[in-house]
């Protein structure tokens, strides 16, 4: 096993909350800062995903299950982030070209 990280936050979206901070929405991703890409492979630039390395992973589910606006996470994100306690972690074995 490789070293455990806390995967940052990559969205199609923004809001901003009372206290004036930058917080994703829409499609939200896991995202490895110092990479150009998600956990489950999508390309953040092209793709047009906007990054919040402030917002970790854990952060964005708490934020969909309790904010009222719209996100919706990536469950291939969700399963390589290691969401799924007692299960074996989703991993991408060929990259796209």
């Amino acid at each position: 096993m490789g070293k455990r990280f806390e995967p940052a936050v990559a969205a199609s979206g923004r809001w901003v909350d009372e206290d004036g901070v930058r917080a994703p929405g829409g499609s939200v991703h896991a995202w490895r800062p110092g990479t150009n890409q998600t956990l489950c492979g999508i390309p953040l630039h092209k793709a047009g995903l906007e990054r919040f390395p402030h917002v970790l992973w854990i952060d964005a589910r708490w934020l969909a299950d309790t904010t009222a606006e719209r996100i919706v996470l990536c469950h291939r994100c969700s399963a390589a982030a290691g969401d799924r306690p007692g299960r074996r972690r989703w991993t991408r074995d060929r990259p796209r070209p």
